[in-house]
């Protein structure tokens, strides 16, 4: 696709992850503009989210790139938020789990007495 392939016949880049991960889209600074913080607050309270950075190994990204297409094309980051949302709630069960097992050793076994004892 040609950058004149789009609608109206004005140019245009179309757009593909490569583009965005090469910046020919979302670089260009005629088209920036900082959101106001009262703006930038309100989409993260409407989503739900927070952005946040992270730094990780290069080979690391490929890797969850890589795995992300093999998925049905999802986006990697998305496919990170699932891969931290699985783990959370595992680790929840299993910190729960624990708990529940502690406080069941911490009670007398009142069942095993009247078994005793009826016997």
């Amino acid at each position: 696709m040609s950058t004149n392939d789009c609608k109206n016949d004005k140019p245009c880049i179309p757009a593909s992850e490569k583009a965005w991960e090469e910046r020919v889209l979302g670089a260009d600074e005629n088209y920036v503009a900082v959101a106001d913080e009262t703006v930038e607050q309100s989409v993260e309270r409407a989503m739900g989210t927070r952005l946040i950075s992270i730094r990780m190994e290069q080979s690391m990204i490929d890797a969850l790139k890589f795995i992300a297409s093999k998925n049905g094309g999802i986006g990697y980051q998305t496919m990170i938020k699932q891969i931290l949302t699985r783990f959370i709630e595992e680790e929840r069960k299993q910190l729960w789990n624990e708990e529940v097992a502690k406080g069941l050793k911490a009670q007398p076994p009142e069942g095993r007495k009247k078994d005793n004892q009826a016997a």
